[in-house]
């Protein structure tokens, strides 16, 4: 019998898995997860998985090391539980960043957490705008990767701008930058910065023109907001009219709110990739739009 698959979730995006659920008109699957009074994480699967497609929701994001082994728990207990197949569903994908040795001595561990998914049990990776492609190939395992890009440009175009440029903040960011200078056919414009320390940034080249223009900033998430905001001074020097940012993942740590409060910034529009904060999703200057959409048509694919 062809039955319907099972979706579990962690305790990092219940928001967003709910929207999943909803979308695809499926129940979260039960699971009983607790912490034990020295904080070892309890997990157990309170579904019949046998033979049965399952689907784990978690991202790596706000308490990474707690929703990682929660993530791993889950899978080692779905695949104890002799479950057909087990997808690690990841919105956003904790220690990216950490994706290549600097210097002798440092981990690779963006690689490190690909092992331990594949380790634990996980067939398949689902996750959202990775810091670097790279990452696929640390997966022996089949990676589908999926771009926030479609949904915020739908949403940009409802906003009706003209005379706009997209802006790559730094040089990093020049592919993400031309992907959306392409699906909204505007010119693309790139700055070339160097860090002095970590708190100020020095401007070496400015290539393109936004002199009088609508700016969209774009990049893959929004830590502290620093490279932005400073793409955003750097932009209303030269002439920028309106500055609006597109961004996939919502991190905003430290004073990223404030920051961007006292920026030239008009909006930052990003996704729900990450439990969205109460503090974020009154905020002015936020817009979140949900990625739901993109997670369960992947999931139907299956």
């Amino acid at each position: 019998m062809n039955l319907p698959p099972l979706l579990f979730t962690g305790s990092s995006n219940p928001d967003l898995a709910n929207k999943i659920a909803g979308l695809l008109d499926l129940p979260l699957s039960e699971r009983n997860l607790h912490f034990f009074p020295d904080k070892e994480i309890f997990i157990e699967i309170l579904t019949s998985v046998q033979e049965r497609e399952t689907f784990v929701i978690q991202s790596l994001f706000a308490d990474p090391n707690i929703y990682l082994m929660e993530l791993l728990i889950m899978i080692d207990a779905l695949k104890r539980g002799a479950a057909r197949s087990i997808t690690a569903i990841i919105p956003y994908y904790g220690y990216a960043r950490q994706d290549r040795m600097i210097k002798p001595g440092m981990s690779i561990t963006a690689k490190l957490v690909a092992d331990l998914l594949t380790c634990a049990g996980a067939t398949k990776i689902i996750t959202l705008d990775l810091h670097s492609e790279q990452i696929e190939g640390f997966f022996n395992i089949p990676v589908e990767h999926l771009l926030s890009r479609a949904i915020l440009v739908n949403y940009c175009k409802k906003l009706e701008l003209e005379n706009a440029v997209v802006v790559a903040p730094d040089k990093g960011g020049i592919k993400i930058a031309g992907a959306y200078s392409r699906d909204l056919n505007w010119p693309m414009a790139l700055i070339d910065k160097e860090r002095i320390d970590s708190f100020r940034v020095e401007m070496h080249l400015f290539v393109g023109e936004v002199s009088g223009k609508t700016v969209i900033l774009t990049d893959d998430m929004c830590s502290t907001a620093g490279t932005l905001v400073s793409a955003a001074e750097i932009c209303m020097e030269l002439g920028a009219k309106r500055i609006i940012a597109l961004v996939g993942h919502a991190l905003f740590v430290e004073n990223a709110l404030k920051n961007i409060r006292n920026s030239p910034i008009e909006r930052v529009i990003s996704t729900d990739s990450i439990q969205v904060l109460e503090e974020v999703s009154r905020d002015p200057k936020v817009n979140i739009v949900s990625v739901a959409s993109l997670f369960a048509e992947a999931i139907r694919k299956i």
